[in-house]
Parts: C-alpha cells; sequence; structure tokens
C-alpha cells in the first residue's frame, strides 16, 4: 500500500478554481472499516453546489473533499469485519449508517459533507455502509447509482407504490430523472420527459419514453401534461426544478398524486400556493436519497431485467475539474463519471 495517495480538495476559498489536486498520508482502516481503492466516482448537482459554496444546504468547513459518488475494491479489512474481503468490489451508500427505515437516524451523515468525499484514490469507510458491486456493473456503472437510482428507486417505488399503467412525469434528463425513466419503464408504466432539447428529448424516446415536452416552445407544460394524459392528470412527478417548476407541477398532477421533491435546479426559497396542493390533494414528499436496504432493493431489481446506467461522458482523474465543469454547462444526458 502506498503511503500517500492523491485526493482533490477545495482549499482557501469555495469555487472551481480552489478544487486542486493534492497528495495526502493514506488511511487505515479501525477495526470495523475497510479500506477501498477508489476506481470511479460520478458526479451530483450537489457536489458542483458544494465546491462552488452555493449548496442550499449550506456551506462545509474548508477544506474538504467533494464526491458523493463512487466505486472501488476493497484492500485491506479491519479485524472485525466479516462480510466482506479483500478483493471484494462494493459501492458505499450516500448515507452511511441508515440501514432501513423511513427517516435517517440520528447518526446517519452523509458522504462529500460533512463526512470526507471519495474524489481520492483511497478512501476508509465503514463496513457496514457498503454494498457489493453486481458482476454485471461495472465500477464507473455502480458508482452513478448511491444518489441519483436510489432517489428515484425511493421515490417511485418505496413511497409512491408506482403501478402498471401510471403516468410518471420526469423533469430533464439528468441522473435522477433517467434513472426515474428507466425504473418506471422497468415497472410499466407510462413516461412524460420535460427538457428545453429537442435532441435529448429524442433520446428520451429511445429509452422509453412515451411522450415529450420542450418547455420552451411550450411553457404552460402542465396544461400539455394534462393533453397527454386525457385530462386526468399525471399520478407521480419527479420534481428537479424547485421554485421554478414546483407550480406547474402541482397543476400537471393528478387527483391524489405524488410529487416528489427532489431538486432545486431552478431555484430555492420560493412559496408555495397551498390552494395547488389543497385542490389536487397532493401528496408531496421530500425525498432525501434512501437507506441501504432501498439500494439493495433497487439492486436486485434492476439488474436482473439486464439493466445499465446511462453514462454521459467518462473523465480522467487528472481531469476532474473538467468534470465539474461538464456538469455546471449542464449538457449532459444522464451522469457523469470519473474514472481512477
Amino acid at each position: 500500500m502506498p503511503a500517500t495517495h492523491h485526493l482533490y480538495m477545495v482549499r482557501g476559498a469555495v469555487g472551481l478554481s480552489n478544487l486542486v489536486l493534492t497528495e495526502a498520508a493514506t488511511p487505515v482502516p479501525g477495526p470495523d472499516e475497510v479500506l477501498i481503492r477508489v476506481r470511479a466516482v460520478s458526479l451530483n448537482f450537489r457536489d458542483l453546489d458544494t465546491v462552488r459554496g452555493t449548496y442550499p444546504g449550506g456551506q462545509y468547513a474548508l477544506p474538504f473533499i467533494p464526491g458523493s459518488d463512487a466505486a472501488g475494491e476493497i484492500v485491506a479489512t479491519g479485524n472485525r469485519v466479516t462480510e466482506f474481503r479483500t478483493g471484494d468490489r462494493v459501492v458505499p451508500n450516500f448515507w452511511q449508517h441508515w440501514q432501513t427505515g423511513d427517516i435517517p437516524p440520528a447518526d446517519a451523515i452523509t458522504l462529500a459533507g460533512p463526512l470526507p468525499g471519495l474524489l481520492r484514490e483511497f478512501a476508509v469507510l465503514p463496513a457496514s455502509g457498503l454494498l457489493k458491486i453486481p458482476d454485471s456493473l461495472t465500477f464507473g456503472e455502480a458508482a452513478t447509482m448511491p444518489i441519483a437510482a436510489v432517489t428515484a428507486w425511493q421515490a417511485l417505488i418505496e413511497i409512491g407504490r408506482l403501478k402498471p399503467g401510471e403516468t410518471v412525469l420526469v423533469q430533464g434528463t439528468g441522473g435522477v430523472s433517467i434513472f426515474a425513466l428507466q425504473i418506471a419503464k422497468l415497472a410499466g408504466a407510462k413516461v412524460i420527459v420535460t427538457s428545453s432539447s429537442d435532441e435529448k428529448l429524442e433520446r428520451a424516446r429511445r429509452l422509453g419514453a412515451d411522450f415529450t415536452i420542450n418547455y420552451r416552445k411550450q411553457p404552460e407544460w402542465a396544461a400539455e401534461a394534462r393533453r397527454l394524459t386525457g385530462n386526468r392528470g399525471v399520478q407521480h412527478i419527479i420534481e428537479i426544478g424547485g421554485a421554478s417548476t414546483f407550480r406547474q407541477s402541482l397543476q400537471a398532477l393528478s387527483l391524489g398524486g405524488h410529487v416528489y421533491a427532489v431538486g432545486y435546479l431552478g431555484g430555492a426559497g420560493e412559496g408555495i400556493d397551498p390552494f395547488l396542493i389543497l385542490k389536487s390533494k397532493a401528496n408531496v414528499h421530500g425525498v432525501l436519497v434512501g437507506p441501504k436496504s432501498s439500494f439493495r432493493a433497487f439492486l436486485d431489481a434492476y439488474t436482473a431485467q439486464g439493466a445499465h446506467p446511462v453514462i454521459d461522458r467518462v473523465f480522467s482523474f487528472e481531469h476532474a475539474v473538467d468534470a465539474f465543469r461538464h456538469m455546471e454547462a449542464a449538457a449532459h444526458f444522464g451522469k457523469i463519471v470519473i474514472e481512477l
């Protein structure tokens, strides 16, 4: 094991210009921990926001290591670890210590704030927060899943109990939305995808989207969504936009439908008209990703169908900052991966 390893840290001040490659001592696992050689990291909008210092949840103390999602192989184990052994391919759950249930326990903490992130060559993690990677998935594919896939699964399956024939609307074509599209189709649901790009909408149709709406061409997209459903409305909405889209999500919703608040790309902090919630008997859920049990259920169901994540682009570890800039440009379709 090398005495030192490379990692990215935000140092001095927040901002992509302060995300630098540096060197630190290689960590050693404690009795209940494992040492992972990180093989791939995937980016979430949360990661970009924490680096820029614009995360609504607050800024984390500097210096800090970004990278909420990763996958790797175990190279050393603590003397009390029995579930894993050296050579196992593993993926960490985003909420360390959240094993099951609807609400994370008090000791459950998230990676890449406040815990150190995973954009590094080696990381020590509790064995209890890891899952084995199915043989059908690469490191890069597994790394796309802890936040995006589990969020979509937790919303549609664990909370919403999605049924065949119901309609799901997903906003945009980022990681959570594309996983939601795949999960919904595997469950036998119909899917509407919104985007400002006709090219991205065409790709969504090739993935199985039943209907698409270009919200630049049809800014009142809620009315179009209702038209596409025979004015019944949509039963499930993956709400990514936040302040800029929430009103229309409620307008597009069917009676008793579900809105899953998972993002804030269009802003946070704006008011919501409670009458729209009352009018549709809306079920509004804040989805905080999910526990390890949800991740395991997703992996079993997803891989049993032979499904694979949609990866937009792969960057080398040396070009990790370019990966963040690619996310900042908002031109991606699916997930952005950094390989080590």
